[in-house]
């Protein structure tokens, strides 16, 4: 993937709430938000999972006090309000957290190209078996992100591949970078690595010959290049 041309590369995304709390002049907010309380766990319970990876500045503000920002941001009128950059994703009631997680994560890949070696997949792909065989025969460390067990490394596969296969074109399982650079799926890496790759007629692609054997020059020239 190129790299990012955006003016807040490599800035952390802004999160923002605005509960139902604050003063105006002679207005004051007396009663508490019980929504605005679950939304606030939410999102603090999110960033700790989903979006754990992603680097990401949460603020919480008081709306009554502030209430013009969010209007004019995005037109969030409605406490709680939440604001990924200018963009009002929930009001009015409590988030939902795969909303979050997909707003934040597809404006975090705006910002971050990936690095080093990642797999992305699921326990029950063979593909990304044969892909993790590849690589491990290979001497390459990578990091897996199961895409089933993790939303946030489902939203970032797809926010990440889209843009590079076409939003028409079906994502699978494995998508694999290395060193930053995106591969594609296991025949991609197979032929990469130089891998024998026979052809299998039950899938239509390719499955990995039972005589597979990475050539000598090419472990090593791979070893140096992506280290073990």
């Amino acid at each position: 993937m190129g790299k990012k041309n955006d003016k807040n590369r490599n800035e952390p995304v802004q999160l923002r709430l605005y509960k139902w709390a604050g003063q105006w002049g002679p207005f004051k907010v007396k009663i508490p938000c019980g929504e605005c309380a679950l939304t606030e766990d939410v999102i603090e319970d999110t960033l700790a999972n989903e979006l754990a990876s992603a680097r990401v500045d949460f603020t919480v503000k008081e709306w009554l006090t502030y209430w013009w920002e969010p209007l004019f941001a995005g037109g969030g009128w409605h406490a709680p309000i939440v604001l990924v950059g200018h963009k009002v994703i929930g009001q009015g009631d409590a988030l939902n957290r795969g909303v979050l997680t997909e707003e934040v994560i597809r404006e975090y890949v705006k910002r971050f190209d990936l690095e080093g070696n990642v797999l992305f997949g699921k326990d029950n792909c063979k593909h990304c078996t044969r892909a993790k065989e590849y690589l491990e025969q290979a001497g390459i460390d990578f990091e897996y992100r199961d895409v089933v067990k993790n939303p946030g490394a489902m939203y970032e596969m797809l926010a990440r591949v889209k843009p590079i296969i076409g939003e028409q074109t079906p994502v699978t399982t494995p998508q694999i970078w290395l060193d930053g650079t995106f591969v594609g799926g296991a025949d991609d890496l197979g032929e990469k690595l130089g891998f024998d790759i026979e052809p299998d007629p039950r899938r239509g692609q390719g499955a990995l010959s039972p005589q597979k054997r990475l050539k000598a020059k090419e472990r090593v020239k791979l070893t140096a290049q992506f280290g073990h």
